[in-house]
Formats: C-alpha cells, sequence, structure tokens
C-alpha cells in the first residue's frame, strides 16, 4: 500500500464557501454546493466508521452523511446551527456536517497563499491553501480544502478516484 500522498494542487482565485469546523475556518469552491440545510438526524448505517453519521432522504435522493467534525477529529455538538452542506461532486451528491455556515467569500490570488509543508505524519493532502482575509482590524485565516479529493479518498471512498 501506497502511503506517500501528493499534494493537492493549489487553490485558485474564486468563489468559496466558508464553514466553521470547532474554532477553524474552512472553504470550498462554491460551485460544488447544492444546497445547504439545517441538520437533521439521518439513518444509521450499520458497521460504518463514526464520521459517516449514515443517510438521509433528500427529495428521493439518498444521500450519504459525513460529518467533517469526526472526520478532523473534532468533538462534535448538535445545535440550532449545526448545519449539512449538500456537496454535487463528479454526479455524486453528499451531505457534509459542519458546526456553522459563514458566508461565501470572493478570493483573490494575492489572497492564497500554499498550504505550509507539515510533518509527515500530518495529512495535509486535502489543503489547497489558505487564504488571510482583513476586514477592519481583524484578520481572519480560511483553510482552504478540496473537497472533490477529500469525498474520494480511500477512508471515505464515496467518489470515483480523482485525477491528478
Amino acid at each position: 500500500m501506497n502511503t506517500q500522498t501528493t499534494a493537492a494542487p493549489q487553490a485558485s482565485a474564486g468563489e468559496y464557501l466558508s464553514f466553521r469546523l470547532g474554532r477553524e475556518e474552512y472553504g470550498i469552491p462554491i460551485l460544488t454546493v447544492q444546497e445547504i440545510r439545517g441538520y437533521q438526524e439521518p439513518t444509521r448505517i450499520a458497521n460504518s466508521p463514526p464520521f459517516m453519521k449514515g443517510v438521509v432522504n433528500l427529495r428521493g435522493v439518498i444521500v450519504p452523511i459525513v460529518d467533517l467534525r469526526i472526520k478532523f477529529a473534532q468533538e462534535p455538538s448538535y445545535n440550532e446551527i449545526t448545519a449539512t452542506i449538500v456537496l454535487n461532486i463528479g454526479k455524486r451528491v453528499i451531505g457534509i456536517v459542519v458546526d456553522s455556515v459563514s458566508d461565501v467569500i470572493a478570493l483573490t490570488a494575492e489572497q492564497i497563499k500554499p498550504p505550509p509543508q507539515l510533518a509527515s505524519g500530518i495529512d495535509t493532502a486535502y489543503v489547497t491553501g489558505i487564504a488571510t482575509l482583513t476586514q477592519g482590524d481583524v484578520q481572519r485565516m480560511l483553510i482552504l480544502v478540496d473537497i472533490e479529493r477529500l469525498m474520494s479518498s480511500d477512508e471515505l471512498g464515496l467518489l470515483e478516484a480523482v485525477a491528478t
């Protein structure tokens, strides 16, 4: 089994949906988002990993639900701002559970920096860049994620492998 991972491609300028997982803010390309819904308890599938919450019926389509907080080793809590982002990737519909959805942000190439090279034990294969946003005196960092690559990883296996 090949344990070496290749880096995700560098994020490009465009619009990103920002959301929170714990104290961190993440962004995914807005074109992958089909809709945003309040959290609804999915039907659990036997023998699935903890981050695979189950499935929901979305207007006749059975949608697998992945809790990104559990996938990223964070403690989930479910409340009125917990959201499910429904993605349409590679002809598949997948839902991801996040703590909250922030907004749609237009990023320029100058705002996006390549992800840092971290220790070999830390998997950054899904991080495409770090964007820095300044609003008044407040600076925010947005971790940009290759959600298509993440959803097609061996562990999740929800999509066909993404060509790199």
